[in-house]
C-alpha cells in the first residue's frame, strides 16, 4: 500500500443554542457548528511505539492518562477498524476548542483524530461510520452522551436533534449576533447529567420532569424564531431556558454573573450553553455594536475569552 506521506483530519466546536439536558431525554434541541474554534489532527509516520503530542500530553500512546481515555480509545476503535493496531504513528492534535467549556472540545478531537487516521491509511469514512466511532469515545467522556455534539463538531450546517431520531438541518435567518463567553472555570458536564438524573429519582421528580418538557417546548418554539427572523422571541427563549437549568441546578455563580451582564448590556436573551456548571455562557444580539458591548462587558465581568458569532453566516 502506498501512504500518503501524513493524514489530515479536522473539525470545529459547535454552540448548544437551547435543549442542554432536556436533549438526553428525548426533547429537541438547536446547535450550530462553530467554525472560529478548530481542530486539527495530523497523523504521519514513527519509527517506533504510536506517540501523542497534543495540548495535554506528549508521549506513549498506551501511556496516557486517564484524563485523555477518550482519545485513547478512539485511536484504538479506529485503528483496529483499519487493521494497523500495530503500526506506529505520531499523532499531534491541535485544538483551539477549551477544554471543558460545551463548545464539544472532546468530540471535535476525536472526529479530527478519527478522520485523520482514516485519510493517512486512505480507507472511506462515511457520516454513519464517523459517528459510531465518536458515539464510544463520548461514552467514555460524558456517560449518556446525547450524540449532538458528535454530530455538530462533524457537521457544516446547524441542526434540530431529537436523540435516536434523523437530524433536520435549520434554514437560519436571522439578523443577528451571538455573543460567546467563556467563565474560564472547567464545566463538570457529566456530574450535571448524574445530578439530573438522580433529581428524577426523587420525591419532586413530577416538578423536574416538568421543567425538562418546557424546556424542551422552548427549543420547539425557539426553532420557529430562529428561521422566521424573530430574535427578541428567541431571546426571551434564552432566556427563559437559562432560568430553568438554573433551578435545576446546572448553572453555576460565574455563568450567572456572565448572563446578568450580558442582560444589562441590551443583549435579547442570555444563557449557559452545554453542560453548565462552568465552560461558557451566549447571549444574542440586535447589531454588532451591541455585541461588541457585550463582549467587552463580560471581559470586564471577568469573562477570560469571548468570541462574536454572525448567525446569518450560517
Amino acid at each position: 500500500m502506498n501512504l500518503p506521506k501524513k493524514g489530515i483530519g479536522e473539525s470545529h466546536g459547535k454552540i448548544i443554542l437551547l435543549g442542554e439536558h432536556s436533549v438526553v431525554y428525548g426533547e429537541p434541541s438547536i446547535a450550530i457548528p462553530f467554525p472560529a474554534a478548530k481542530v486539527t489532527t495530523t497523523v504521519t509516520e514513527s519509527n517506533h511505539n504510536t506517540r501523542i503530542d497534543c495540548d495535554f500530553y506528549h508521549g506513549l500512546l498506551d501511556d496516557m492518562p486517564e484524563l485523555l481515555e477518550s482519545l485513547k480509545e478512539t485511536i484504538r476503535v479506529c485503528l483496529t477498524k483499519l487493521n494497523q493496531l500495530n503500526t506506529p504513528l505520531h499523532i499531534e492534535i491541535d485544538s483551539h476548542i477549551p477544554a471543558e467549556r460545551g463548545m464539544g472540545s472532546s468530540a471535535a478531537v476525536s472526529v479530527a483524530t478519527t478522520r485523520a487516521l482514516f485519510n493517512y491509511f486512505d480507507q472511506p469514512l462515511d457520516k454513519a461510520e464517523l459517528l459510531k466511532i465518536v458515539d464510544i469515545s463520548e461514552k467514555i467522556a460524558h456517560g449518556n452522551p446525547s450524540g449532538l455534539d458528535a454530530l455538530m463538531t462533524s457537521s457544516p450546517k446547524p441542526c434540530y436533534f431529537i436523540k435516536g431520531q434523523d437530524f433536520q438541518l435549520l434554514d437560519m435567518n436571522l439578523d443577528s449576533y451571538l455573543v460567546v463567553g467563556d467563565t474560564g472555570v472547567t464545566g463538570q458536564t457529566k456530574e450535571a447529567v448524574e445530578s439530573i438524573a438522580s433529581q428524577l429519582t426523587q420525591k419532586n421528580s413530577e416538578i423536574v420532569k416538568k421543567k425538562i418538557s418546557q424546556l424542551g417546548e422552548l427549543a420547539k418554539t425557539g426553532r420557529f424564531y430562529l428561521e422566521n427572523n424573530k430574535g427578541i422571541e428567541l431571546g426571551k427563549n434564552m432566556t427563559a431556558v437559562h432560568q430553568l437549568l438554573s433551578e435545576l441546578d446546572v448553572s453555576s455563580p460565574e455563568l450567572n454573573n456572565l448572563v446578568q451582564t450580558a442582560l444589562t448590556n441590551h443583549a435579547l436573551g442570555a444563557k449557559l450553553t452545554g453542560g453548565g456548571r462552568g465552560g461558557c455562557m451566549i447571549a444574542l444580539a440586535e447589531t454588532p455594536e451591541i455585541a461588541s458591548t457585550i463582549s467587552q462587558a463580560l471581559l470586564d465581568a471577568g469573562a477570560k475569552k469571548t468570541w462574536i458569532y454572525e448567525m446569518r453566516g450560517n
